[in-house]
């Protein structure tokens, strides 16, 4: 079991745009003294409660304070970039990163955003712009000789050189390309069953966990379409994480505080408007209007005494039948850093090595 980090970024409306971005580049800060492995930070364009629209500019400045962590989008929203583009800029972050970068990616789920950019979500186009561009980027990374790709999306050329010194010359430092990690919210996600498709890092966004166990029944139908065995010690489970030293204080600093305050204004509305209650739901029959951050504190986050989060994480392993890391789910507590210090500090130093014995199946074998 390891831990790492998946931030939307989110900060409250009022929070100033570098103010918020001052306050993600030091918790990865912090992230990478206390032995987080990676964090992954997402891109969003019209929510006021998620405002980053450009993660690589947070990773790039990250990398440049950090040493050990691994960092990168979570994910770029493939259909609003051009992919050879993106292919370039990617592939020089990775040699910035000294071959530290993950490369997330996603199809973009906000309809706001869809709007924006004029793509048809409805029907389904940003999940079919975000297989092209992923596949035009590879091309571009791993073919050594010219191609012309015309797509329905895209019109791709990579050109023979010209004047004996001008070509396409830049690739990932990692060999054959960084780490593809790809996140999925819904029952049957069909990014999830790409990720299994094509051997990428699985993420399961933060829902409740008796539907998350369903997320890995999408990989593994995914992977049977092209004949791979994917393995759970990949799998990524975004989780609400806040640790104190007595459930009562975690439940004060997590429901009572910034954490309470984004569920309640903000995504939860977001999560009715989509009908995705009914994932956040321990009993189905319980009402809509049940479902509130306190509701979700008890039967959904991990929050507690480090006993209490240890007991927590080991039971949504079992439920979900074994993963191979924690992301914890990242807040704004700009007005109480201490807190959120303090929780992940309690986080790498007394529940991580209580849940070291937690390891996949596939991976115990292997071991042993």
């Amino acid at each position: 079991m390891q831990f790492g980090y998946f931030t939307m970024p989110s900060h409250p409306p009022e929070r100033s745009l570098k103010d918020g971005h001052e306050w993600d580049l030091q918790v990865i800060r912090w992230l990478d003294e206390l032995g987080f492995t990676e964090a992954w930070i997402g891109e969003h364009h019209t929510a006021p409660w998620e405002p980053h629209p450009s993660p690589d500019l947070l990773v790039a400045q990250a990398l440049m304070q950090t040493k050990n962590i691994r960092l990168g989008p979570g994910g770029f929203l493939l259909p609003y970039h051009h992919p050879a583009e993106l292919a370039n800029r990617v592939a020089m972050l990775d040699h910035i990163s000294g071959g530290r970068l993950n490369f997330g990616v996603a199809a973009s789920g906000l309809p706001s955003d869809w709007a924006m950019f004029n793509v048809d979500g409805m029907s389904g186009t940003n999940r079919e712009m975000t297989r092209e561009a992923l596949d035009i980027i590879l091309k571009l990374w791993s073919a050594n000789e010219p191609f012309d790709y015309k797509g329905k999306y895209w019109h791709v050329t990579k050109p023979d050189t010209m004047f004996g010194f001008l070509k396409p010359h830049i690739k990932p430092l990692q060999a054959p390309h960084p780490p593809i990690g790809v996140a999925g919210l819904s029952k049957g996600s069909d990014t999830l069953k790409l990720a299994g498709e094509k051997g990428y890092i699985p993420m399961s966004l933060n829902l409740n966990p008796a539907y998350v166990k369903s997320h890995w029944e999408s990989v593994e139908t995914g992977a049977a379409k092209s004949g791979r065995t994917p393995d759970r010690g990949q799998w990524r489970m975004v989780r609400e994480v806040f640790v104190a030293d007595t459930d009562e204080e975690a439940m004060r600093l997590s429901v009572g505080s910034h954490m309470g305050r984004m569920m309640r204004e903000y995504f939860l509305p977001l999560l009715s408007q989509f009908g995705f209650f009914e994932y956040l739901k321990h009993d189905p029959a319980d009402a809509d209007s049940d479902v509130t951050p306190e509701y979700c504190a008890r039967h959904n986050w991990i929050v507690g005494s480090p006993r209490t989060v240890v007991e927590k994480i080991e039971k949504i392993y079992d439920e979900v039948g074994g993963f191979g890391q924690l992301l914890v789910f990242g807040f704004d507590y700009v007005e109480n850093p201490q807190a959120w210090r303090h929780s992940l500090e309690l986080l790498s130093k007394e529940v991580l090595p209580k849940v070291q014995h937690l390891k996949p199946r596939m991976q115990r074998l292997a071991a042993e």
